[in-house]
């Protein structure tokens, strides 16, 4: 008999009679190609699929609105009338399931907040927004409250698409009843001031839920598995806390066959939701562990969890029967398989940078930072042997080159990759010095680990120049080379007490007790904030009128939170010249200032190592420039280009 590693997530787990291979589940996650009548577009369905192939034991496909004429969110709708609603449903299920994962479908309703995720917010805006009572949104926009006979057709609106989901091919439902959606609203005392039979007493404020719930059961029958999603607390005052929370799963229990903790509520707890970089992983689940002593159906847990060893611990001790992923499936799809195969080291660890959830709201699609497939699955998720074998060189080791290389070994090229320095790793060696960032930092050694077991060859203290290519001779080359710092010939910023960002974590000691932060982009801000964290007394000047413009839109309002608690902010400022105790600067009315600070951090951004490029282009047939190398950007960009680049290389034909 094989040893399992991690028995306790490995083992399966019956909910009604439906037998799920291990315990760890994909949480919800909307899809990437929604169609105007809420369809599961193709793309969506491959989007799910991967996370089935990773050995998830369940998948959940997010969210299915269930009655669109209160509630016009641009999600998925599941009904008869619309042409190809019930198929896409059924082939999505169908490439769940025969992965041998679980397909589950969440069933929401947004309420107040209808329209959220339309692409087109002033539709969102002319809209009617239904609630529990009548209010007005915190955007100013009027609430009015369900009537008696809207209640009822919403009800009924679950258990018909509760029935098309079960003939779908779906084997569980996820009621949403947290995050601030309609049902939340009902539970909480912050929304639900009605005083019919459906507000004040808990026992009324829970009565919409459980109407709900027995309208599913009905619909779908006695041994089919019904997951119920609370926020174990709102987590905001005037909201129900912990307390509270455990009775409404005491009330809710008799329905259900497994409770879904989560946290926070829509608009006030993104960052509790999902928790940040900032936060520690598993923040949440002391609510999961606290709610199951109250009752004795199974419980989930979810809130950035991506180490297996503690996913392990929280099943072994009891503090719930399941946990739950989302980001951390989409940096690495197979963690499951990984998990049960004793593969725990290969796992690419979710960074919780927000470029998942930034690219839906900007764009409507998924990316992903560490993992190229995602948001692009259905071209593939398969890396074919190449019809003819090639020798490939890749210069930099940074996440780039790394994921280049790794990509053409799997093709079955023979793949050399040079880092000039003593370790792979790039521009992430730096991030090694905050610990917010740890994941950052081993991302490099996780794709160091599987280009090597790919078979790449990675030669150290190696630079590659013009000569060197020449001499190795190869087919291909992938000039994944990155960027150098931006150090502009300001008065005293070459002097002893400036260290560049890059550089912090080899330099740590030269920093005092007051220091100022030059650069107010990603870098400087993200330094700013561990230097707080750490006690120093911190000065942020930056050039422009905004901090971190360079930060996508989820991580950057965490960001500046995080930079109002530690930093003191100078925005409008123009560095002019560093003294031995502070830096001169210039205000936007012309004026001269003086920052304090015996410390300097030089963080004005980066430029491309376009003299390296320049030499090395014509060094080999075929040659691809990727990362910042090719533009100064994201590791995002790096890995996309350099998954993309390593699979071109015989695309010309043989």
């Amino acid at each position: 008999m094989m040893k399992r590693q991690f028995p306790n997530l490995c083992k399966p787990i019956t909910l009604g009679r439906t037998t799920f291979p291990n315990r760890m589940f994909s949480a919800p996650m909307g899809g990437t190609d929604i169609t105007n009548d809420g369809c599961i577009g193709p793309k969506s369905t491959a989007f799910y699929e991967l996370r089935a192939k990773g050995g998830a034991g369940a998948v959940t496909v997010s969210e299915l609105m269930v009655d669109p004429n209160t509630d016009g969110s641009h999600g998925y709708h599941l009904d008869e009338s619309i042409l190809n609603s019930l198929a896409a449903a059924a082939y999505t299920a169908d490439a769940i399931r025969r992965h041998g994962a679980i397909p589950s479908l969440e069933l929401s309703h947004s309420g107040m907040y209808a329209g959220t995720y339309m692409t087109d917010k002033r539709k969102q805006k002319s809209m009617n927004q239904w609630g529990p009572s009548d209010t007005v949104r915190l955007d100013g926009v009027k609430v009015k409250a369900l009537t008696k006979e809207m209640i009822d057709h919403i009800v009924a609106s679950y258990g018909y698409a509760a029935a098309l989901a079960k003939r779908a091919g779906f084997e569980m439902l996820m009621i949403h009843g947290g995050h601030g959606w309609l049902i939340n609203q009902f539970l909480s005392p912050y929304f639900n001031k009605r005083t019919d039979e459906y507000g004040g007493s808990l026992e009324n404020r829970t009565r919409f839920a459980i109407e709900v719930l027995k309208s599913v059961r009905e619909a779908v029958g006695p041994f089919f598995p019904l997951e119920f999603r609370l926020s174990g607390s709102e987590l905001f005052e005037g909201g129900y806390d912990l307390e509270e929370g455990c009775r409404i799963a005491r009330q809710i229990e008799p329905y259900i066959d497994l409770l879904h903790v989560s946290a926070g509520t829509y608009q006030r707890g993104f960052g509790d939701t999902h928790p940040s970089m900032f936060k520690d992983h598993g923040c949440n689940v002391y609510l999961a562990e606290e709610i199951k002593k109250h009752v004795s159906v199974p419980v989930a847990t979810i809130g950035a969890l991506n180490s297996p060893e503690q996913m392990e611990e929280i099943i072994a001790s009891g503090k719930a029967d399941v946990v739950y992923m989302a980001r951390a499936l989409l940096a690495d799809p197979n963690l499951p398989r990984k998990v049960t195969e004793n593969r725990e080291h290969e796992i690419v660890k979710c960074l919780r940078c927000f470029t998942c959830m930034a690219e839906r709201a900007v764009t409507a699609t998924r990316r992903c930072t560490v993992n190229p497939l995602i948001g692009r699955e259905i071209e593939g998720d398969e890396v074919a042997p190449a019809p003819v074998k090639k020798k490939v060189l890749v210069a930099g080791g940074g996440p780039g080159g790394l994921y280049a290389a790794y990509t053409a070994a799997r093709r079955g090229h023979h793949v050399i990759l040079c880092e000039k320095e003593a370790e792979v790793g790039g521009i992430l060696k730096g991030e090694q010095a905050f610990p917010f960032k740890r994941e950052m930092y081993e991302l490099a050694e996780t794709y160091k680990v599987l280009a090597q077991k790919a078979g790449v060859e990675i030669r150290l203290n190696t630079e590659v120049t013009k000569e060197y290519a020449m001499k190795e001779n190869a087919d291909a080359l992938i000039i994944a080379v990155g960027s150098v710092p931006l150090v502009p010939p300001i008065p005293g910023l070459k002097a002893d007490h400036v260290v560049v960002v890059n550089n912090y974590y080899l330099e740590k000691d030269k920093i005092g007790d007051d220091v100022v932060v030059l650069g107010g982009g990603l870098a400087g801000c993200e330094c700013a904030i561990h230097l707080g964290m750490n006690g120093k007394n911190v000065h942020l000047v930056e050039m422009r009128d905004e901090l971190a413009v360079d930060a996508n839109v989820r991580h950057r309002p965490l960001l500046l939170n995080e930079i109002n608690k530690y930093v003191t902010v100078h925005t409008g400022y123009k560095g002019l010249e560093v003294s031995a105790d502070g830096v001169y600067c210039q205000d936007k009315n012309g004026k001269k200032q003086f920052v304090p600070g015996t410390s300097v951090i030089c963080a004005l951004g980066q430029r491309s190592r376009t003299d390296v490029v320049a030499e090395l282009q014509d060094a080999a047939l075929f040659v691809r420039v990727i990362g910042d190398a090719a533009k100064v950007s994201t590791i995002t960009n790096a890995v996309y280009w350099g998954y993309h680049g390593a699979l071109d290389i015989d695309a010309g034909g043989v």
